[in-house]
């Protein structure tokens, strides 16, 4: 769902404008979308000028070409090559285009957190870390709320998943069990 341009509200309001042929989408919740069509030049402010309008361009295709350059020290791969393809090449890319990529996956899933399910065939070991960092963070919010019970309550349960062991481990191939 995407989100208003003016606040972090769900968008209802999806408004195509066209300003000198050019056409702009905008997107409000109810409230921004009334205030904009109600005084659409007051709204934003005054209209820009046409020189305004091109010294906006040129900062803003500044700004695009310095991300665009941007690249992943892990896989190689630019912000160009992401925004041409629209796939990432590595996990490290979300740390490395982080700045970039939050807004954008706001806008399209309205979280940046995933809270969703996890695939059963998904390994024990990294359902078990993905568990871990999740108490880790609870117990850091925990902390910082003053809220020690909680806390002591989460350290517990973070000592019992790192303690836990999955399975033994199996036999080298070719191993005879006795």
């Amino acid at each position: 769902m995407k989100k208003c341009d003016r606040c972090a509200k769900p968008a209802v309001y999806h408004i195509t404008e066209i300003h000198d042929g050019e056409a702009q989408a905008l997107h409000f919740c109810e409230q921004c979308a009334k205030q904009h069509l109600s005084h659409p030049e007051t709204a934003d402010g005054p209209e820009p000028t046409g020189a305004e309008k091109a010294a906006e361009a040129d900062a803003d295709s500044e700004k695009f070409d310095e991300v665009d350059q941007q690249v992943c020290p892990n896989c190689g791969i630019s912000f160009k090559e992401f925004r041409s393809q629209g796939r990432l090449g590595c996990p490290h890319d979300y740390i490395a285009f982080q700045e970039e990529l939050l807004p954008l996956l706001e806008n399209i899933h309205g979280e940046t957190q995933h809270i969703g399910k996890t695939p059963k065939r998904a390994p024990h070991a990294s359902q078990k870390q993905y568990r871990l960092i999740k108490l880790r963070n609870q117990l850091r919010t925990a902390i910082d709320e003053e809220m020690y019970e909680d806390a002591a309550r989460l350290r517990d349960e973070i000592q019992t998943t790192e303690s836990d062991k999955v399975s033994e481990p199996s036999p080298p191939f070719g191993a005879i069990d006795e």
